[in-house]
């Protein structure tokens, strides 16, 4: 497991016992800005898709590539937000990002034109790249640093990512009551403020970057050389291809997956019941996950799992007919669907240390989360082409090529 970036890393600067008191507290502020934020910032905007489409008179192609544009926004600030995050911490930067995301959904309500609709949301796209998950997980790697406080750091991103995890269950059924009670635009002034809130005094107040008075931090120049080592080798590369390609498999599932089970013959209101089990099970995977990564390497048990999920797609077609056989397959994709957010923040840290952690991730975000924004996209054009079949088939290979990259990267 030797490398040029693990020799050029520092050894751990997380001396001493973790202050316990603030780390749950700002855990627990990061955990409500997650769910508040991904719920605004994100999956509320499949509710307004059609009346938004109404009232700019658009398609609903057209609004969609508001999102598609922000999550690309979103990848591309990454690696930038990554080293910023790595220089200065937290807590700037995500008190800007969510006074920017609460004034983006403000002017969202207010837009009258499809151009005004796409640089609202490539200011969300910014916004989410400074307070989504890259960077909350960035601020619990720097407070619970280093070998003696991983347990510590597990169980906080684990806390954090079951409670975003319920996200879309709290704010699609809300979203969707305030645009029914007051309108979509009226709906999005009200989200702004929870969000706003919210977010802007606890990303201010209560996110905090542990500090080490005896030791001298990383300079840029360090941080750098981490970065340019670790990209020139193998093993990055690897967990670049892994969580890419089940980033994009996952994505296209999440968009994809109810129309599918309809066009298998099944109702839409099973349809959609059985694709909301895909947020439950994503937090049955974490926590399954993180139990054993306990006992086992966490790359084999991501790849077994990753292998599953290729499984019950590529069974999908073949037995989704059935409710027992589409039940069966939704649980298999669905207990892998969201362990990604809390391995790679564990395999980057057991091989690189923490001290250019953000500065990687954000790397690795730039190319896993424009998948997720381009791979739906490909998939719907596959789709009309040659039929679902082959849409489950390129997930079950995605999932495959996800599982392969991981037992490599294991093995060095």
């Amino acid at each position: 497991m030797s490398s040029t970036a693990e020799t050029a890393a520092p050894q751990s600067r997380g001396g001493g016992q973790p202050r316990s008191g603030h780390g749950r507290r700002i855990v627990a502020a990061l955990a409500v800005t997650q769910t508040i934020g991904y719920g605004v910032l994100y999956y509320a905007f499949s509710v307004f898709l059609t009346p938004m489409a109404h009232d700019l008179h658009a398609t609903n192609a057209q609004i969609a590539a508001a999102l598609t544009l922000s999550i690309l926004i979103t990848a591309l600030c990454a690696p930038l937000v990554g080293r910023r995050l790595d220089a200065r911490g937290g807590r700037g930067l995500m008190t800007a990002g969510s006074i920017l995301g609460t004034v983006a959904v403000l002017a969202w309500s207010r837009v009258d034109s499809l151009a005004q609709l796409y640089a609202v949301f490539a200011a969300i796209g910014v916004a989410c790249a400074m307070v989504l998950y890259e960077s909350a997980f960035a601020v619990i790697v720097s407070w619970f640093d280093g070998p003696t406080h991983a347990r510590g750091r597990a169980n906080a991103l684990l806390a954090l990512t079951v409670v975003a995890g319920f996200a879309s269950t709290i704010f699609l059924p809300l979203t969707g009551l305030l645009v029914e009670w007051h309108g979509w635009r009226q709906a999005l002034v009200i989200l702004a403020l929870i969000y706003g809130v919210a977010a802007i005094p606890l990303h201010a107040l209560v996110v905090r970057r542990r500090t080490h008075p005896k030791q001298k931090p990383a300079t840029a120049e360090e941080r750098a050389d981490i970065v340019k080592a670790a990209t020139r080798r193998r093993p990055f590369w690897l967990l670049v291809i892994a969580f890419t390609a089940n980033g994009g498999a996952a994505a296209v599932m999440a968009v994809l997956l109810i129309t599918y089970l309809i066009h298998l013959g099944h109702s839409p209101v099973l349809a959609a019941t059985l694709a909301g089990l895909l947020g439950v099970l994503s937090v049955t995977g974490r926590l399954l996950t993180t139990g054993l990564q306990r006992r086992l390497p966490a790359a084999l048990i991501a790849a077994a799992i990753f292998a599953l999920q290729g499984v019950a797609v590529l069974l999908l077609p073949l037995v989704g007919h059935t409710v027992p056989g589409a039940i069966g397959c939704v649980l298999g994709f669905g207990l892998g669907f969201g362990i990604a957010s809390i391995t790679l923040p564990h395999l980057l840290l057991q091989r690189y240390d923490s001290t250019a952690y953000a500065s990687l991730s954000g790397r690795i975000a730039a190319f896993s989360v424009t998948d997720k924004a381009l791979a739906p996209l490909g998939a719907v054009a596959l789709a009309q082409a040659v039929g679902y079949g082959w849409v489950m088939g390129a997930v079950a290979v995605a999932c495959a090529i996800a599982a392969s990259a991981l037992v490599a990267y294991h093995r060095i």
